[in-house]
């Protein structure tokens, strides 16, 4: 029978860039060892629009329909799919995924906000920061008929909690 136990002399020496060895290779981070703990991450994001195009997504006037409820359902979905997006992110049983897609006059445009949560061995930022990524994607596909200038803008980590970096919030948030 193969040993499956980690190859601690692979393992960076600096023990700072866990996702490569000792070669520079990337690998998956051995996390077997750890013991599930309950973990949250918000991730926040914003969509910045013409004022026509804001008005008309408000007056439910998008030629695509229903922006803001697709929108929020891609950024949930998302969240679930994220090891499949992005290498070497662990495939995760998230318990909650919440995603808010907020009219926001002032931009004007959309405040997006995901909050992650789980019980286990890693942390779900990379799920918090996926769910707005792609529901931000969403918001433009399905307003990309009215206007082909709105910008995705400040995706970033609001704060996270649990785990062994301990917590952590993003002050300019």
């Amino acid at each position: 029978m193969q040993d499956l136990s980690p190859t601690f002399s692979k393992l960076p020496v600096t023990g700072l860039l866990t996702h490569l060895d000792n070669s520079g290779e990337a690998q998956m981070v051995d996390v077997s060892a750890k013991v599930p703990t309950w973990r949250q991450a918000v991730a926040a994001g914003r969509v910045r629009m013409l004022p026509e195009t804001f008005a008309a997504i408000e007056a439910g006037n998008a030629p695509k329909g229903d922006v803001l409820g697709t929108a929020r359902l891609a950024g949930i979905m998302a969240a679930k799919q994220t090891a499949h997006l992005i290498p070497l992110c662990h495939p995760l049983a998230l318990t909650s995924v919440e995603v808010q897609v907020t009219p926001d006059a002032q931009l004007p445009g959309y405040q997006i906000r995901a909050c992650v949560k789980i019980k286990a061995e890693t942390g779900v930022e990379m799920e918090a920061l996926t769910a707005v990524s792609v529901a931000a994607l969403t918001l433009y596909d399905m307003a990309k008929g009215l206007e082909k200038s709105i910008e995705i803008e400040s995706i970033r980590l609001v704060s996270k909690s649990g785990g062994k970096s301990g917590d952590y919030e993003n002050v300019e948030a």
